[in-house]
């Protein structure tokens, strides 16, 4: 059976996976097998936090939203409701921004809202 001589293709993989696990410390950036876990661990981590980010953000949003009704006595699941009742389709980032950075046009919206009943 022929030798497979695999230098190269080896070298490689080995400098890809250093590179990526640069950052790490102490043997966690230099030897390749403690790099190889960490790396891998990493990237399981990395993949998971992209799917936490995007709750992270939602739950921000909300509590900003709900920070800003509750100052006129409304409460968040009511506001909600009432906007989908006037088919305002604003969604809940664009709904704590203007909470935050422009209050007067959230009271003119939080006056639509409080005209509705339902």
């Amino acid at each position: 059976m022929v030798r497979v001589k695999r230098g190269n293709v080896a070298k490689f993989k080995r400098k890809k996976i250093l590179k990526i696990a640069k950052g790490f410390r102490g043997t966690h950036s230099k030897l390749f097998r403690m790099a190889n876990q960490q790396v891998m661990k990493a990237l399981r981590y990395s993949y998971s936090g992209r799917k936490q980010r995007k709750r992270n953000f939602r739950k921000l949003w909300i509590s900003r939203i709900n920070a800003a009704v509750r100052i006129k006595n409304i409460n968040y699941s009511s506001f909600i409701h009432k906007l989908k009742l006037l088919n305002i389709g604003i969604n809940r980032k664009m709904l704590s921004q203007i909470a935050v950075n422009d209050s007067s046009c959230f009271e003119n919206i939080l006056g639509m809202t409080t005209e509705v009943t339902c």
